[in-house]
């Protein structure tokens, strides 16, 4: 336990900064911080780029990233469409071509200075170089990163959830951690699972919405129909974490 007492702090001062942060109304900025601390330990236990993960990694695990948003969340929206929970809304088509440009754009940029960086970053990197396995280091680096997200939806704010949702909320950040981790554990990349999930995220809160407001597709069971927030976001990401860990296998034994 001593020997991750530096990696067990900084994760410590991140969940205190942006819980803090989420329940004083900067929810919007609360990731923010992480650059910085990922700065000031970096600075403590230094780490070479391709301990961090800060390499561009094979072009196939981009693919992956990229097959994965776009296969759940038009899967979700089928199982939607065909259940009758899907009504197109009204938008202003520009705003939101320029928002979902910009999360795709920008989106990898920040998540590699912030969440990206640090749990699959700098974290990852700090634990391994404390001797931590690859697979439990994948589980904790997961685990903490669904922490971090507990006050996110449960401070009030715009992307605050019913207490009934938070359960459901946390099982899928959990297996988005281990999908994104999965994908750096197999590229040896930050920048592959950076891609994923502002993919993921320029998306899903565009056409499904977050906190209790509905997305452009209209729907509004997001108890069951949420990608991220509903139950059959838990079978498709399982799903897809289970096929996802069985197809990398040869490329995380490289990487180990």
């Amino acid at each position: 336990m001593m020997k991750n007492a530096i990696p067990i702090l900084a994760v410590i001062v991140a969940i205190a900064i942006t819980t803090t942060m989420d329940f004083t109304g900067y929810t919007n900025f609360s990731a923010l911080p992480l650059f910085g601390i990922i700065v000031v330990f970096w600075l403590i236990q230094r780490q070479s780029k391709k301990e961090i993960g800060l390499v561009f990694g094979q072009l196939k695990y981009y693919g992956l990233a990229l097959f994965y948003p776009f296969l759940v969340l038009g899967t979700t929206a089928l199982i939607a469409y065909l259940y009758g929970d899907f009504t197109i809304m009204e938008f202003d088509r520009e705003k939101a071509i320029l928002n979902l440009v910009a999360g795709v754009i920008i989106g990898p940029i920040m998540l590699i200075l912030t969440e990206e960086g640090f749990f699959r970053g700098w974290l990852w990197g700090a634990f391994r170089k404390k001797g931590m396995t690859p697979k439990k280091t994948l589980f904790v680096t997961s685990g903490l990163f669904v922490i971090w997200h507990i006050s996110a939806v449960t401070s009030g704010t715009e992307y605050g959830l019913p207490f009934s949702q938070v359960p459901i909320y946390l099982i899928n950040a959990a297996l988005l951690g281990l999908i994104w981790g999965t994908l750096r554990w197999a590229s040896n990349s930050i920048i592959v699972p950076a891609v994923c999930h502002a993919v993921w995220n320029a998306m899903t809160y565009l056409l499904f919405g977050f906190g209790e407001k509905v997305g452009l597709l209209g729907i509004t069971n997001t108890f069951f129909f949420g990608p991220e927030v509903g139950y059959l976001g838990i079978v498709l990401n399982g799903l897809f974490f289970l096929w996802l860990w069985n197809s990398t296998k040869k490329s995380r034994l490289i990487t180990e």
